[in-house]
């Protein structure tokens, strides 16, 4: 949508599907801008004057004259913008915001490392490999034993929480991680799966490959 005021650059990746998703789920109009990183485009001065790390995805809203980088802080501000996928109540409220936060300082880096040092790494790592797969395990059980008792992350609500982290989740399915054995996780993550806006956002602006 040229027009629109919410102009999202993003590329085919777990972080860059959080936003995607959202956008989807939330309805608000968005024009998106595929920043192809295997060209290199992530790097030019253009993207790098929104943000200097030089990392997707980047959201500007034009009309608020705002720019966001980092996807948690993307996912909140389309939070509020929308009214939509964080409660006002405070306890769900703040349960999202404590297991999106989670997911970020925890799972995602987790994940991330565990995909550099299975799939890309030139030269295998064995002590690498073997450390970020207990730790990626660790996270598992913990998101495992919360979805025990809860429907979603936060609670009763689907949430930017569940968004977070069902992005990169899809990511590690894709790789061949295989979490299938932690039930409620696995019972979780079809739930969010056949969700339409998720199914549309993991298509946007690409799907995802394997290595």
């Amino acid at each position: 949508m040229q027009d629109a005021a919410l102009v999202l650059y993003t590329d085919s990746s777990p972080n860059g599907f959080k936003a995607t998703i959202a956008l989807e789920e939330t309805g608000l109009p968005y024009r998106l801008v595929h920043v192809d990183i295997d060209r290199g485009e992530h790097r030019q001065a253009e993207f790098l004057a929104l943000n200097p790390a030089g990392r997707i995805p980047v959201l500007v809203d034009r009309k608020a004259g705002i720019v966001l980088f980092e996807s948690a802080a993307i996912l909140l501000y389309l939070a509020q913008s929308s009214g939509q996928l964080l409660e006002q109540a405070a306890q769900p409220r703040w349960a999202a915001i404590t297991w999106l936060m989670y997911h970020s300082a925890s799972v995602g880096p987790l994940l991330g490392q565990r995909v550099h040092f299975e799939c890309f790494e030139a030269v295998p790592n064995p002590a690498a490999q073997k450390r970020y797969r207990a730790l990626t395990e660790d996270a598992f059980a913990v998101l495992d034993q919360r979805l025990a008792t809860q429907s979603w992350l936060a609670g009763e609500s689907y949430s930017i929480a569940d968004i977070a982290s069902f992005a990169w989740l899809h990511i590690a399915a894709l790789v061949g991680f295989d979490f299938s054995h932690y039930q409620h996780l696995n019972r979780w993550y079809r739930q969010v799966e056949q969700r339409p806006a998720v199914q549309r956002g993991i298509r946007l602006p690409a799907p995802a490959t394997g290595p």
